[in-house]
């Protein structure tokens, strides 16, 4: 059996982790704030669940294909110069879809902008993950990893809310250019974050690191490949429940944009709940209670749509979604990040943050089922499916338990 530390040290004391966190929060608000725009605005242009799908499927599949070369990049070369490259491109590229929506451009141009820009974001995620092993210690790194996935989530909570308020006073395209300048924010805290003396120069360890190895690597460590193997219920059926919000809350709660991004940041709140108590204290038993998280998101899934007819009930629930989809996230995040060897790190976490990837297929999936449907039995396929495809995944790897 495997411990794992209940108490760390806080990585705020850190001072270019303080820099690189302030810089992650205004990127990542205006992310949510970007989020909410596409999936408000493509619902209102074409009123279908099928169109939302393939939306963040655009987002989200390029994950598939370039995060593993995004792990190479990050072993191999300066994370923090390899991030401001990759930053810029995001900011040229949402200027870009704000452009397309301002003048109400072709659907199809949108979702190539929008590929375009997830191209640039499938390589920041794994780089910007692997950079905290460069600014703090590793008595520090599960800290790290806790106060950064609550920063995302405070910036989650505040960006859809203060999107929906700006949607219902200016156009979209207009919002989206003020979207962009959250970007340029982050490149200028990069900028004022030194370089470790380690990273001026690629190791000749890690540039010879293979994929080959880096799979088996996994292999060889139970640990590694059982928290990723459990990550395929919740991503594939959990995590499209953002895609869904906006049918879900205009068909069944009778809510606008305001409604909608309510809900995303009442999400949010419990998400920075959850990433709260593990920044303070994380359970040694790591994988059952990751294992129980996932469980658990799958379970409000089915309560908040159950109860969606009853707002204030509904809200409290979708606070428990974000609470227990954000634990498992996160835990699996934290565990990941302390078992894996350095010169691994960049593959390791690539080959991990691909479970993102499943979400758009997940989302099409559950829009076809409310087009099919109604948005009210794809709310239970979401919830069922998590439950469900959690436990034939644990029990084909029972070992994840005694973690």
């Amino acid at each position: 059996m495997n411990s794992f530390p209940v108490q760390q040290h806080i990585a705020l004391k850190s001072r270019p982790f303080r820099r690189f966190l302030y810089g992650s929060f205004f990127v990542r608000s205006t992310d949510w704030m970007d989020l909410t725009i596409l999936n408000w605005i493509v619902y209102e242009w074409t009123h279908s669940a099928v169109a939302l799908g393939i939306v963040n499927a655009c987002r989200l599949l390029p994950v598939f294909l370039f995060s593993v070369s995004a792990g190479v990049a990050a072993d191999k070369y300066n994370r923090r110069n390899a991030l401001l490259i990759l930053y810029s491109g995001i900011f040229l590229s949402t200027i870009s879809i704000a452009v397309i929506i301002g003048l109400q451009a072709s659907f199809y141009l949108l979702l190539f902008a929008i590929t375009i820009r997830s191209i640039f974001m499938s390589y920041e995620v794994p780089i910007r993950n692997a950079m905290l092993s460069d600014i703090v210690p590793i008595e520090m790194l599960g800290s790290a990893i806790t106060l950064q996935t609550t920063c995302i989530n405070v910036a989650r909570m505040l960006g859809p809310a203060f999107a929906g308020v700006l949607l219902g006073h200016f156009t979209a395209g207009d919002v989206m250019i003020g979207v962009s300048f959250g970007t340029l924010l982050v490149i200028l805290s990069l900028m004022t974050i030194s370089t470790p003396q380690r990273l001026k120069g690629v190791t000749e360890t890690k540039g010879k690191k293979s994929l080959t190895e880096t799979f088996h690597y996994i292999k060889g460590e139970p640990g590694i490949s059982g928290i990723m193997l459990v990550a395929v219920a919740p991503m594939i059926f959990g995590f499209p429940y953002t895609t869904m919000l906006p049918i879900i809350s205009k068909e069944l709660m009778g809510l606008g944009p305001a409604g909608f991004g309510l809900l995303l940041s009442i999400s949010s709140a419990g998400a920075i709940a959850a990433t709260g108590i593990l920044t303070f204290r994380q359970p040694r038993m790591g994988g059952r209670w990751l294992i129980l998280s996932s469980l658990a998101f799958g379970t409000t899934l089915i309560l908040f749509t159950v109860m969606s007819r009853y707002y204030y009930i509904a809200l409290g629930f979708m606070f428990l979604v974000g609470f227990a989809s954000q634990y498992y996230r996160t835990l699996s995040r934290v565990l990941i990040q302390v078992k894996v060897a350095d010169e691994f790190r960049g593959r390791v976490l690539s080959i991990a943050l691909m479970d993102r990837g499943y979400i758009p297929l997940g989302a099409i999936l559950i829009g076809f089922i409310a087009s099919s449907f109604d948005a009210y039995t794809a709310g239970l396929s979401m919830g069922i499916g998590t439950v469900l495809f959690t436990i034939i995944v644990v029990r084909s790897n029972r070992s994840l338990w005694k973690e």
